[in-house]
C-alpha cells in the first residue's frame, strides 16, 4: 500500500491524503521542539530503535514527545550493506523499517517511548501493521547495550500480560542500521496528508504524554542560608557553604561499599550513583562521572596555591569537592573527589521508600 502512495508522490509531486492518518496537518507543537532543540546536546542522550509497520508514522509519533531529540528512519538486521527501498521490499533481505529514536534519558522514561509504541501496534500481528504485510514491516524493539535490553525485555513482558494472544515484537539486540533515502526522512511533516497506520490521536497524545513539570512541581529547591544553618551540621555548612573541606578517611562515606545513591545534603537532589563510585586511596569518597552532567556545575579554583576544578551542584549551589583526570581509565579517566559533607547517603532498600525508585535501575549497570 505504501508503495502505491510513493509512486503518487513522486509522478504527481502531490500530497496523497489517506483517511488511516486522519488529520496530520497538525506539525509537533512549538512548545516541543523548542524544549527538545534545547537539550539536544544533553549529557545523558541514548538511542534506541523501534520497528512498528510503516516508519512515517513511527517517526511522527516519537518526534512528538518532549525529550526526543532526533529520529532517523532506516533499516535494521538484515543480511546485506547499505540496501535500498527496492531491495527491503522484496523480501530478500531481511530488513524491518526502523527507527532510530535519541532520547534525553533525564527528560524522558524508555518506559514512557516503549508505551507510546504499543499504542501504534498491534502486537500479536506478525509481519504486519495496517495496510502493509511482510517481513519488512514486523515488529521490533532493537537496542545496542544489555542496560536497555533489560528495560525493554522487562517492560515487553509486563505489557504482554494485557493480550491474550501471543506478543511477536522481537526485542534484541541491534545487529545493523542503515539510514533510508532522503525522501523518507521527515515524511510525514512534508507530506501532513501521507499514508499512515497510526490513529491521528495517538500523535496528540504523545504530544502530552510528556509535558514540562510545573514550577509547584519541582522537586528539589536551594534554600536560604538562614535555613541551610540550621538544617546542617557545623561541618556540613562550613563544606557546602563556605568551600571548606573535611579530613581524608576521617568522613562518613569515604569506605561505604553499600548499593544505593548519593544526594546533594542541601536539596536532596541525585548527584551520584554507587555503581560510579570506586576506592581512589585518597579519603574521599571517589566517584567516575556524576548521574548526569547538567546536576553539576565545573569551575575553576585558585585557591591554596593551586588551580583546580571545583565542583558544585547545580541547583543547590553548593561546594561539592573537585574532579582531576587521575581516575580509572576504563571509567574514562575522572575522578570526582566529593566531600562526604556535600552528600546524604541512600541505601538501595530504602530508595523507593524515599522518592528515588526512578534510579534503581541504574544499579544494575555491569
Amino acid at each position: 500500500m505504501k508503495n502505491l502512495f510513493i509512486f503518487l508522490g513522486l509522478i504527481l509531486g502531490i500530497a496523497v491524503f489517506a483517511t488511516s492518518c486522519g488529520d496530520l496537518n497538525k506539525k509537533k507543537s512549538t512548545e516541543t521542539k523548542k524544549e527538545n532543540e534545547k537539550i539536544m546536546d544533553a549529557g545523558n542522550v541514548k538511542e534506541i530503535y523501534f520497528a512498528g509497520g510503516c516508519f512515517w508514522g513511527t517517526e511522527h509519533l516519537f518526534q512528538q514527545v518532549r525529550g526526543v531529540v532526533g529520529t532517523e528512519v532506516g533499516y535494521a538486521n538484515g543480511k546485506i550493506k547499505n540496501p535500498t527501498y527496492e531491495q527491503v521490499i522484496s523480501h530478500t533481505t531481511g530488513f524491518t523499517e526502523a527507527v532510530k529514536v535519541k532520547y534525553d534519558a533525564d527528560q524522558v522514561d524508555l518506559k514512557l517511548l516503549i508505551d507510546l509504541y504499543f499504542k501504534s501496534i498491534d502486537p500479536t500481528t506478525l509481519n504486519r501493521q495496517g495496510n502493509d504485510v511482510g517481513d519488512n514491516y514486523r515488529s521490533g524493539i532493537y537496542f545496542t547495550d544489555n542496560n536497555t535490553g533489560e528495560v525493554v525485555k522487562s517492560e515487553v513482558a509486563k505489557l504482554a500480560k494485557n493480550y491474550s494472544k501471543p506478543v511477536v515484537v522481537e526485542t534484541i539486540t541491534l545487529k545493523n542500521f542503515y539510514k533510508a533515502e532522503d525522501y523518507h526522512q521527515d515524511y510525514l511533516d512534508k507530506n501532513p496528508g501521507g499514508y499512515c497506520h497510526i490513529e491521528p490521536g495517538l500523535f496528540e497524545e504523545a504530544r502530552n504524554a510528556n509535558p514540562l513539570p510545573k514550577k509547584s512541581e519541582v522537586k528539589y529547591q536551594k534554600q536560604d542560608k538562614s535555613v541551610l544553618k540550621q538544617k546542617l551540621t557545623a561541618e556540613q555548612y562550613k563544606v557546602t557553604q563556605e568551600n571548606d573541606t573535611e579530613r581524608p578517611f576521617q568522613n562518613e562515606y569515604w569506605d561505604e561499599t553499600r548499593e544505593g545513591i548519593y544526594v546533594d545534603i542541601t536539596t536532596g537532589e541525585p548527584l551520584f550513583i554507587s555503581t560510579d563510585k570506586f576506592e581512589s586511596g585518597c579519603g574521599w569518597p571517589s566517584f567516575s562521572k556524576p548521574i548526569s552532567q547538567k546536576l553539576i556545575d565545573e569551575k575553576v579554583d585558585n585557591s591554596v596555591g593551586m588551580t583546580r576544578t571545583e565542583v558544585r551542584s547545580k541547583t543547590g549551589d553548593a561546594h561539592l569537592g573537585h574532579v582531576f583526570d587521575d581516575g580509572p581509565k576504563d571509567k574514562g579517566g575522572l575522578r570526582y573527589c566529593i566531600n562526604s559533607a556535600s552528600l546524604k547517603f541512600i541505601p538501595k532498600a530504602e530508595m523507593q521508600k524515599k522518592g528515588y525508585g526512578d534510579y534503581i535501575s541504574l544499579l544494575n549497570k555491569k
